[in-house]
């Protein structure tokens, strides 16, 4: 009996302090985002151009950016209900920003094709 009380108080008082996680863990995803911004700026100092430019930069960010999210902001260790209530409004947004420009594309292209003099 004396054990289970134990037990308990132990659990409440770890939980009442909050999670803690090793040093290393985010010493080793502070080297990793700096690796990551390294090879963004490489983008640029070897000259990269076009469409593979603009992708590298933003596979760096994104990726900058998840790991930052998961780790520092503690999303990782988090509930799905909460992961999910923060990253789906996010991606909506992206879902309907694609959707505008491929609209602005076909309303460009439709003027071109109408409004042009020949």
């Amino acid at each position: 009996m004396s054990n289970q009380v134990d037990s308990l108080e132990n659990e409440h008082a770890v939980s009442a302090e909050g999670q803690q996680h090793p040093i290393s863990l985010y010493l080793k995803i502070w080297v990793l985002l700096f690796v990551l911004s390294a090879l963004s700026y490489m983008v640029d100092y070897m000259q990269f151009q076009g469409v593979i430019r603009w992708v590298l930069i933003l596979v760096f960010m994104a990726l900058k950016a998840g790991f930052i999210i998961a780790i520092f902001m503690h999303m990782m260790w988090e509930r799905m209900a909460l992961i999910t209530a923060i990253l789906i409004p996010p991606l909506c947004l992206l879902l309907l920003i694609a959707l505008m420009g491929m609209e602005s594309r076909y309303t460009f292209l439709s003027r071109l094709t109408f409004f042009s003099s020949t």
